[in-house]
């Protein structure tokens, strides 16, 4: 019998050079970020990668060549990011810390359009005002969703607020219509990051979740709740001073009461005797 020959796979010159370029990536760059880039159109995707220029490296790999890489890499705790790679990602290089640059990935969304039969993010209103929209098939379809108007030099002019989509519900088709016809964007579209590794600490981060609004009105909720306690034990501060002088003030006043009512006391029962 002839003897068979072993099958070997052929990893094509220009393979080797992206996992080579990964790998280098990967050992030089201080945070390696993973995001979700599902539903981004090309040119907004295009727009972002603009706009993060000169603060992290975008790069869309394939799976099997960024597990190439990744198995390259001597640092055991990098290999976790393969179970955090799915469908749809982009990973990010940078020499930003990972939280820092997760916070500049939602500062650069931009506004989008709805799409019928998508969760409305919270209650949707139509404004009161004029539009752009001349009377014709919009009168009825405005119509069609409860919204009252009225023609002025022209234009469509809609007379109340009226939400056309709750939130939590999906949005209806003839909803997201009229919310396109006048320029309505309730949604924002960016990456979305959800995993990282720190090169510098060695640490793999398996979510990031920022929430700027909800963290500043917790650090708003703390100050508040530590400022009177502050001033309570005395404890001196360029925000508590000004309480502790005021607070000063009305012991020194209350004190001089006390001491000018006692006096009094004392010169009226003196003279009595």
């Amino acid at each position: 019998m002839k003897e068979q020959k072993k099958k070997t796979t052929h990893v094509s010159e220009e393979k080797k050079k992206i996992v080579s370029e990964l790998l280098k990536l990967i050992q030089s760059k201080k945070t390696i970020l993973i995001a979700s880039i599902k539903n981004i159109p090309g040119s907004q995707f295009q727009e972002i990668v603009k706009k993060l220029r000169g603060k992290a490296i975008v790069n869309v790999p394939k799976k099997n060549l960024i597990f190439k890489a990744l198995a390259s890499a001597k640092d055991q705790e990098i290999h976790k990011i393969k179970e955090k790679i799915g469908s749809d990602f982009a990973l990010l290089f940078s020499d930003l810390d990972c939280f820092d640059l997760a916070v500049d990935l939602i500062k650069i969304k931009s506004p989008s359009k709805a799409k019928a039969g998508q969760i409305a993010p919270y209650d949707i209103e139509i404004p009161a005002g004029p539009t752009d929209l001349v009377p014709g098939p919009a009168i009825s379809e405005l119509g069609a969703l409860g919204i009252q108007i009225q023609i002025e030099n022209g234009k469509i002019t809609i007379k109340a607020p009226k939400i056309v989509a709750k939130e939590g519900a999906k949005i209806p088709q003839g909803a997201a219509d009229m919310m396109s016809k006048l320029d309505i964007k309730p949604f924002s579209i960016g990456f979305i990051p959800f995993a990282a590794f720190d090169n510098s600490e060695k640490k793999f981060y398996p979510e990031i979740s920022i929430d700027q609004e909800k963290t500043l009105e917790e650090l708003n909720n703390a100050y508040f709740r530590a400022l009177p306690f502050a001033v309570q034990i005395g404890y001196t501060t360029p925000e508590t001073i000004t309480f502790l002088i005021g607070k000063a003030g009305r012991h020194e006043k209350a004190i001089s009461s006390l001491t000018h009512s006692h006096t009094h006391s004392d010169k009226t029962e003196g003279e009595e005797n």
